[in-house]
């Protein structure tokens, strides 16, 4: 196998024996963006033997802060399998996971295709090729990171597909195209209480920018954003451990909610 390969199945050996998160040995390790994301699409393709093909992206370190935190210029990429991808109301097992995480975002969906060849994307074509816009919680495992030895290995959560376990959508937003998305906001709670709050701004500036950069990161790589393709967008809130018994919601406005129990 190349070392590509030969990293993609040690992260798929770590997931499946439940290891904590750890660098990949130094011999195997990405040294570029470009090489991260090379072995991200070969640890996708063994994931996707059990898990269904590609029918999303998601979007990490999309806040300033966190890609300081991390030590990064740019955000991350990653994508969302078929199966993993739920409708509100969901539910999810504590014990199929190292250490569940959610987080709170704006999702999209899209209802026609970006092609690379139409890159760069502006917000308002963006706006043109949306379907939907929802709540949406990404379900992730960071089995067990230690958060303040990122930094040493920033590209490493590119290669482990940025941690991501898949995405509940709420309900739509009825009329999203006469509202102002980026001023509408979002609230979090679990088992009823409040657990944070904020702007859909927080998403890169407004969800159709972080939407526009996806698709401009798929671009770059020979890909397309498609049609019927979700875009979680980065969270709002910081994210939020959560255990068997908990109830998540999050609501976007005042009537689009997307819910998740963990048992």
């Amino acid at each position: 196998m190349s070392p590509t390969q030969q990293a993609a199945q040690r992260l798929f050996q770590a997931h499946a024996g439940r290891e904590r998160f750890a660098p990949l040995p130094p011999e195997l390790a990405p040294r570029t963006e470009d090489e991260a994301y090379a072995i991200q699409d070969a640890f996708v393709a063994l994931r996707a033997k059990e898990r269904g093909p590609v029918v999303g992206h998601k979007i990490a370190l999309s806040s300033a802060e966190m890609r300081r935190f991390v030590g990064v210029e740019r955000p991350q990429a990653g994508v969302i399998f078929k199966s993993t991808l739920r409708r509100s109301p969901a539910r999810v097992r504590a014990i199929d996971y190292v250490h569940l995480i959610v987080e709170f975002e704006v999702a999209v969906e899209m209802a026609e295709d970006l092609p690379a060849a139409d890159a760069p994307f502006s917000r308002a074509r963006v706006a043109e090729a949306v379907g939907a816009v929802m709540p949406a919680l990404e379900i992730a495992d960071d089995r067990d990171a230690d958060y303040s030895r990122l930094a040493q290995h920033p590209l490493h959560l590119i290669a482990d597909n940025t941690w991501n376990e898949g995405a509940v959508l709420g309900t739509p937003l009825v009329d999203w195209r006469a509202l102002d998305l980026a001023a509408l906001i979002g609230r979090a709670s679990v088992n009823g209480e409040k657990v944070g709050e904020g702007p859909a701004a927080a998403a890169m500036g407004h969800p159709f920018d972080a939407t526009a950069w996806i698709a401009g990161h798929l671009a770059r790589r020979g890909h397309g954003l498609l049609r019927g393709d979700v875009v979680i967008t980065g969270s709002l809130i910081t994210s939020k451990a959560v255990k068997a018994g908990d109830r998540v919601s999050f609501s976007l406005g005042a009537a689009a909610k997307a819910e998740l129990a963990v048992t």
